[in-house]
């Protein structure tokens, strides 16, 4: 998980943290992202409303591809997926990870190229692998035993699907189970995955491409991936004395965690990338294997902290220890603490106050324990309904996560970049609730 910063000069955080890169803030209350008003925005689409900065997502991208030349980069769909998204990936020269049918619809959709999407999935459905292969997909990711022979009857006579083989190290990092107890992918220490990886050199249909891992989610150090990548390359080795197959890829996942709080930092891709790559260096020459074409799945890392939420003051209540600043969004749209126990910053933005500051909790408007926004924030003492509140670090696993919990249609997507805002995707109305009933 990330770490409070104890040293400011020895863990500097990166640029604007948590805020995406051109987030701005004006004594008079005046906020800006990407050159435009987020007062504007608020009036001209409603709120609660998502707004995503076009030129941080493309800087991020930009800072993956500078730090590992020479490894592939796959955006995680997961994180936050929409048509206009999948362009600025394309543009930017990443490839795209999706895990679900739908995502591979809206990635094809949006002309993104069939063999750079790495098709993941704990249970992938017969229908989704059928589709990824008819479409060409690069790679499939293989989790468990029995989609292998599920592939490999699928896979037309004459053609050859690539495959990753998802394992699971002997490693713990991040919000997952202890590494010998994750559900996902095929255990190394109880020999599934060496005895997956002869079942699939047994399928004349099915190309081993690689190794695949995950470690976990909001990864904010290095060192867990160097300890990895170890592994892998020594898992690498075994396969090649077993089998004489020396495989040519390596992909390392994603879990790459970013800064929630302005005390919190994210991963540095720099020092990511510095350490993986002399990791698998050093292991591949010590073990006389030829070094392999890295990929890496950022997905929170790119989009998170371009994101933001805009929400309206709905009420305000004082309690007998805490206050209260309800808003007209809530775990619908905001589902990241609820489940993941994260922190977020607020601030109110629109006017100037001089009556200093009272710590609140900004909570929404389902009537649910659990409908928490932000915990003990420092808001102005003289908040009031009708103010603005921006939280920070909005941009992955809100709106790919929000939900129509009591009904409550979800936010626009608004993209800012150069002085300019568009909308890419439309607020949902109640209207589009109904369409989906049949009646009585």
């Amino acid at each position: 998980m990330c770490v409070l910063r104890q040293d400011l000069a020895a863990e500097p955080a990166a640029e604007g943290e948590p805020w995406s890169s051109t987030t701005r803030f004006e004594p008079d209350g005046a906020a800006s992202v990407g050159g435009v008003s987020l007062m504007r925005i608020a009036a001209d689409h409603g709120t609660p409303a998502y707004v995503l900065d076009e030129s941080d997502v493309r800087r991020r991208c930009r800072a993956y591809r500078a730090a590992l030349p020479d490894a592939e980069i796959a955006y995680s769909a997961k994180a936050f997926l929409c048509r206009a998204m999948v362009g600025w990936v394309h543009e930017e020269g990443l490839s795209l990870n999706v895990c679900s049918g739908g995502e591979l619809t809206f990635a094809l959709a949006a002309g993104f190229p069939a063999e750079r999407i790495i098709f993941h999935g704990t249970a992938k459905t017969p229908q989704e692998i059928h589709t990824a292969i008819e479409v060409g997909v690069g790679r499939i990711v293989v989790d468990n035993a029995a989609e292998i022979n599920r592939l490999a009857a699928l896979v037309p006579p004459g053609r050859r699907q690539k495959i990753l083989l998802r394992v699971i190290p002997d490693i713990e990092a991040g919000a997952l189970e202890a590494a010998g107890e994750q559900r996902f992918g095929l255990s190394i220490a109880t020999g599934a995955a060496g005895q997956a990886v002869a079942r699939v050199l047994g399928q004349p249909r099915l190309e081993l491409a690689g190794l695949h891992c995950h470690l976990g989610s909001q990864i904010c150090e290095a060192q867990p991936y160097e300890r990895v990548a170890r592994t892998l390359i020594e898992q690498m080795v075994r396969i090649r004395d077993a089998h004489g197959v020396v495989l040519p890829e390596l992909d390392l996942g994603g879990g790459h965690g970013i800064a929630y709080l302005e005390s919190e930092h994210g991963l540095d891709p720099r020092r990511y990338a510095a350490a993986i790559t002399a990791a698998v260096a050093q292991r591949c020459a010590g073990l006389g294997l030829p070094v392999p074409r890295l990929v890496v799945e950022p997905g929170r890392a790119i989009s998170g902290p371009a994101g933001l939420t805009l929400y309206r003051v709905i009420s305000i209540k004082r309690g007998m220890t805490h206050i209260y600043a309800a808003v007209d969004g809530g775990m619908s749209d905001n589902p990241h603490p609820s489940p993941y126990g994260s922190g977020h910053t607020a601030r109110m933005i629109g006017r100037r106050s001089t009556a200093g500051t009272r710590e609140m909790t900004v909570i929404g408007h389902h009537s649910a324990a659990e409908d928490v926004i932000a915990q003990g924030v420092e808001l102005p003492a003289d908040l009031r309904p009708g103010d603005l509140i921006v939280v920070a670090a909005t941009g992955a696993y809100h709106h790919s996560m929000a939900s129509t919990y009591t009904m409550t249609a979800r936010p626009p997507v608004v993209a800012v970049a150069d002085g300019r805002a568009r909308l890419v995707v439309r607020r949902e109305e109640p209207e589009d609730l109904m369409r989906r009933e049949v009646g009585l």
